[in-house]
């Protein structure tokens, strides 16, 4: 067994928590009005689960739009193109899990 905490707080960006054969989990916090990914970022090999902990966002995930909001959960399939923006006037904060982990 592994345990991690965020209960201390967010690192800015993308933050892995930790990582195994198998996955690998991360916190990730966007900005206000700013995005991560773009419409050619993908992961080819890895199955990306997003749960949005904190913040207002929207997705567009191989073209199509989803909102976000605390409590939202999310995936995004390997090779989905993707992007995450944040729309409100605070960070959109994100716990996100990738199967198999992404590379370093």
């Amino acid at each position: 067994m592994k345990r991690f905490s965020i209960a201390q707080g967010y690192s800015p960006g993308f933050d892995t928590l930790g990582t195994t054969d198998n996955s690998q989990g991360a916190t990730l916090v966007v900005q206000p009005q700013t995005k991560t990914g773009g419409p050619d970022f993908r992961h080819s090999a890895s199955d990306h689960w997003v749960y949005v902990i904190a913040g207002a966002g929207r997705a567009v995930i191989a073209g199509r739009e989803a909102h976000l909001d605390a409590g939202t959960i999310l995936l995004i399939e390997a090779g989905e193109s993707h992007e995450i923006f944040c729309l409100g006037d605070e960070p959109l904060v994100m716990f996100t899990v990738f199967s198999p982990p992404i590379p370093n």
